[in-house]
């Protein structure tokens, strides 16, 4: 049985790795067409005021900024990579870094697009599904796309840690 440390330890590098993906995604996104970069400063506002009991705002842009805010939301952006890479490792067993395969990545990495659906974007005046933004069609796309690159940097970090990393034993 896996420990919390061993699970912690393994999904720290697959998750940075994954978000890193993710990040790079981005920026070729934003370098080839144009796309604007996302603004972890308001989530980073998002999270701030999380321990002032506000989860929910009505426009998270219009709320007054905090200090530290765009740390902040970087390390949240992070943390909850290494988050989703440990809900992969914890049902897949820390096994599953022999040999990675793609379909648990998948299935972690687009059912993670929940937590925006679902959190992220109501909490920070987006609606449910993105339904009070501009285009809510483009902005559901867009995190399903992301999401699914995210999946990918999954596998390919759990590839990468594979290599890198010496076999347990008995695995």
């Amino acid at each position: 049985m896996d420990t919390f440390i061993d699970l912690a330890t393994h999904a720290a590098p697959v998750g940075i790795g994954a978000t890193l993906l993710l990040d790079l995604w981005a920026l070729a996104r934003h370098r080839l067409g144009r796309v604007p970069l996302p603004d972890y400063g308001l989530v980073g506002r998002w999270f701030a005021y999380m321990p002032r009991g506000r989860f929910r705002h009505h426009a998270i842009a219009a709320v007054p900024a905090v200090a530290g805010e765009r740390l902040i939301g970087w390390i949240a952006h992070y943390a909850v990579g290494v988050a989703f890479a440990a809900v992969l490792l914890a049902a897949c067993g820390l096994e599953w870094l022999q040999r990675p395969t793609l379909g648990p990545p998948l299935i972690v990495g687009i059912g993670s697009v929940a937590a925006p659906f679902l959190l992220m974007q109501p909490g920070m005046g987006a609606g449910f599904f993105a339904s009070r933004t501009a285009r809510p069609g483009a902005a559901r796309m867009r995190s399903v796309v992301t999401h699914t690159v995210f999946s990918f940097g999954l596998y390919a970090a759990g590839w990468l840690i594979h290599f890198l990393l010496p076999a347990r034993p008995g695995g």
